[in-house]
């Protein structure tokens, strides 16, 4: 792109930050040099002076708030190895996706997240935010991570605890907040790189402004050739590499007419193939997502409003492989259409005294369909060819929260939030060979949930914080969970339309220190009881579709642990990273299934650990090293199937070029280290190791 066509396209475009970060587009701050240091310590504690939204709605200096805030910002998602942006928030230890497994060749409907070990699955168990829009599937409630375009992150601030006071359902182990650069002019930014197994990326970023207007546009396109997910040991001429291709985009404008008044308004488009390995597991995910929102803010306060909706369709193709793994025959097809549309008000009048009190509402409305083809094996009981369920359902909610302080040293933040959940009639249908059709309908269920949540922060010395805060938080079943069964590997789990929602009670309390300039510690104990905890367990004998295992609500599950991180920034560019998660998750309860008592919760490893060098010149390079280490999990619910432990090595560099260009390398798995991720039916692997080099230019505003 030309010197002078570059500024004309993008002086149309701007990027939307969310309301609460900012008054609007002329508030903009400024981005960072491209050619400063690399801050390994941006994934750990937050440094001082930053200002967070995540942790009240409002914003806030992460240091003074009375819950923990991770922040990881531009510079540490730039400089991760990771090709994808899952992948590159695994330096958060507290922070994980399902599987072990990163997006870059997994299934879409697999890709869940959680934050201390409360309960991981392909269901997301804490609530991902896009400049305040919820990211998960309506349907199914997995994160389609590959929608995101990294290159239009500023930062993505993590508060782990219950926050269904503030955000009400899908808030049940925490919140994380996807936040957007803002725009400080005009310029255009791209990236392409390529490397091992076929893997390639192709990004682009054009923002301006000009007066009142501003607005941006970001596209990404990336896939790779993939590599065989099936371990060596259970391998057979049926497996193939397993390959990904993605092609996401999407625009933001923001207009002020007036001081104090912002409309911005926004549109993406996300298409994704996956090929899982075999010649009929694959799987598609599109969608089509649009957004608007108007903030006011004047001497007697702020007000914001924004609407939200989508259409999603989500397809798979599922086979049925022998032993051996030398045949293979389809036995699924799927078509699973959604739609949501949502909304919330958030009023923060100007504090007043020593409280700060604001309000808001959120209402969402999510439905859709599954439509599948069944090819019944002829050892198959069943003689159904086709099965069908959906339904809809609404959740929405008001809440009030108020941040006392009582002395300079100390504050008391209060939330409490009344939420409905209500599921609409869905229904399951079975047509069977001769053209019979069986149909089952399920009556509508509401029930209303009461969130409440306390938090103290008390500077109790100068570089040292204490902070103690319980709450309750709970999530509603997706459309998923309730009437879709599914398919991982050979094993076939059954949907359950009686499930009930799942409600969490926690509690935490730690310590944040500051002993000398560039130093930084924190350490937060934390105990959770998940009570209906929604999980996949093995049935006594199989269904008459084949199914061996269901979702059921179990009586409880507790989960105890601690957190603890550090940062160090020492002379000569180097800066050091450590963070160590520990989560013992178990069923402490389980009525009718006693058998799963004192059982580790699936796919929950006690430790996890991360640690991180870095060494880096202004102007001359930057680099990074670090180290991932999971202990144990297990498969399945009754702790049979054992995902052993392992770590990998990453590895980060970069060289400017002038003051436009940065060459870059990147090593994921280092080491080529091999480790499994799942063994349901089927033992599966994650990446080996994957080199990738490419080339990142910036011009205009882009370039700060």
């Amino acid at each position: 792109m030309s010197r002078l066509a570059a500024p004309a396209l993008a002086a149309a475009l701007a990027v939307i930050t969310p309301a609460a970060a900012r008054g609007g587009p002329d508030e903009a701050a400024p981005a960072p040099d491209p050619a400063a240091a690399a801050t390994v310590a941006d994934a750990l504690p937050t440094v001082p002076g930053e200002v967070v939204v995540v942790g009240t709605r409002s914003p806030r200096e992460a240091a003074s708030l009375p819950t923990a805030v991770t922040v990881v910002g531009r510079e540490a998602l730039e400089r991760s190895a990771a090709p994808t942006l899952d992948g590159a928030l695994r330096s958060v230890p507290s922070l994980a996706t399902f599987r072990r497994a990163t997006s870059l060749a997994a299934d879409p409907s697999s890709q869940g997240l959680t934050l201390r070990g409360v309960g991981p699955s392909a269901v997301a168990r804490a609530l991902l935010l896009d400049d305040g829009v919820p990211v998960d599937d309506p349907f199914s409630g997995f994160v389609p991570w590959r929608s995101l375009p990294r290159l239009g992150l500023d930062r993505v601030e993590v508060a782990p605890g219950g926050a269904s006071a503030l955000y009400g359902s899908a808030a049940l182990g925490g919140v994380v907040a996807l936040v957007s650069r803002p725009v400080t002019g005009t310029g255009v930014e791209a990236e392409t790189s390529a490397g091992s197994f076929g893997t390639y990326g192709l990004a682009a970023r054009a923002e301006g402004r000009r007066g009142g207007l501003a607005g941006a546009v970001d596209a990404e396109h990336a896939g790779t050739d993939g590599y065989p997910v099936v371990a060596p040991w259970m391998r057979g001429p049926v497996d193939r590499a397993a390959s990904a291709r993605h092609v996401t985009a999407r625009a933001r404008l923001a207009a002020s007419p007036r001081d104090g008044l912002t409309l911005r308004l926004g549109g993406g488009f996300f298409s994704e193939a996956q090929d899982g390995g075999t010649a009929h597991t694959n799987a598609t995910a599109r969608a089509v997502t649009g957004r608007a929102e108007l903030d006011a803010h004047g001497p007697a306060g702020r007000i914001s409003v924004l609407v939200y909706g989508g259409t999603r369709r989500f397809g798979q193709e599922r086979a049925r492989v022998d032993a051996s793994r030398t045949t293979e025959a389809l036995s699924a097809v799927q078509d699973v259409p959604s739609r949501d549309l949502g909304g919330s008000l958030v009023v923060a009048p100007t504090p007043a005294a020593s409280h700060a009190l604001s309000a808001g509402a959120d209402l969402r409305r999510v439905s859709g369909e599954s439509d599948e083809t069944l090819f019944p094996s002829a050892v198959m009981t069943t003689t159904a060819v086709g099965r069908g369920a959906g339904g809809a359902q609404w959740t929405g909610g008001a809440f009030v929260q108020d941040a006392w302080t009582p002395a300079p040293a100390i504050e008391v933040g209060g939330a409490l939030r009344a939420d409905v959940w209500r599921a609409g009639s869905g229904d399951a249908s079975r047509t069977l060979g001769g053209g019979a059709v069986e149909r089952e309908v399920f009556a509508p269920r509401t029930r209303a949930l009461l969130s409440p949540r306390l938090a103290v922060r008390w500077s109790a010395a100068p570089g040292l914080t204490l902070r103690g805060s319980a709450y309750r938080a709970f999530r509603a079943p997706t459309l998923n969970e309730l009437y879709r069964p599914f398919q991982v590997g050979t094993v076939l789990t059954a949907a359950n339309p009686g499930l009930r929602p799942e409600v969490l009670t926690g509690a935490e309390a730690g310590a944040e220190l500051a002993p000398a300039p560039g130093v930084r510690l924190r350490v937060t104990a934390f105990w959770s009881a998940l009570e209906d905890a929604i999980a996949v367990v093995t049935l006594p004998a199989p269904l008459d579709d084949g199914a061996t295992r269901r979702r059921e609500n179990l009586g409880r599950a507790d989960v105890r642990g601690v957190e603890a991180e550090a940062g160090v920034r020492a002379g000569a560019g180097v800066e050091a990273a450590l963070a160590y998660t520990f989560a013992d998750a178990r069923v402490a309860s389980a009525p009718g299934r006693p058998e799963l008592e004192g059982k580790a919760l699936a796919h929950d490893p006690a430790h996890r650990a991360t640690a991180a060098l870095g060494w880096s010149r202004p102007g001359l390079l930057a680099s990074r090293v670090e180290v991932r280490w999971l202990s144990r999990a297990w498969e399945d619910d009754q702790n049979t199937l054992a995902l052993p432990a392992f770590a990998v090595v990453d590895a980060f560099l970069s060289v400017p070029v002038g003051r436009t260009v940065e060459l870059f390398a990147a090593a994921d798995n280092l080491l080529d280290r091999r480790f499994v991720v799942g063994r349901a039916g089927v033992d599966t692997v994650g990446a080996p190791r994957l080199l990738r080099a490419g080339v990142r230019i910036r011009a205009g505003a882009a370039r700060r």
